[in-house]
């Protein structure tokens, strides 16, 4: 089982620029945006950047994310996910790592 105080993944976050309908300021760690892991399941996750202190509309960092509801068997490596504020889309996640077993997509 998953310990409960570690991400549940890794992922390289950008954000949209700002005239592209993305966030008007910066996000930095802690920042808890929804995640849509399928298209009926959207949860928070608590960001944490992990190669820059801030960023800024328009930029990217490796994060790490935990999820407050996570979904077994939603997510892959590379598998990119919308970031949203409310059902703004703000940014995406590209998964690097998945630290949760339970979230890997098994083949079938």
């Amino acid at each position: 089982m998953q310990n409960t105080n570690e991400p549940d993944i890794e992922a390289v976050v950008t954000l949209l620029p700002t005239n592209e309908g993305g966030r008007i300021g910066y996000a930095s760690s802690g920042y808890r945006p929804q995640h849509v892991l399928a298209e009926n399941w959207i949860t928070s996750g608590v960001q944490t950047y992990l190669t820059r202190e801030i960023v800024n509309p328009g930029e990217s960092s490796l994060a790490n994310i935990k999820f407050l509801s996570p979904l077994e068997n939603s997510l892959w490596v590379g598998r990119e996910i919308r970031i949203q504020e409310g059902s703004k889309v703000v940014g995406y996640a590209k998964v690097t790592k998945i630290y949760n077993q339970a979230l890997l997509r098994k083949c079938s």
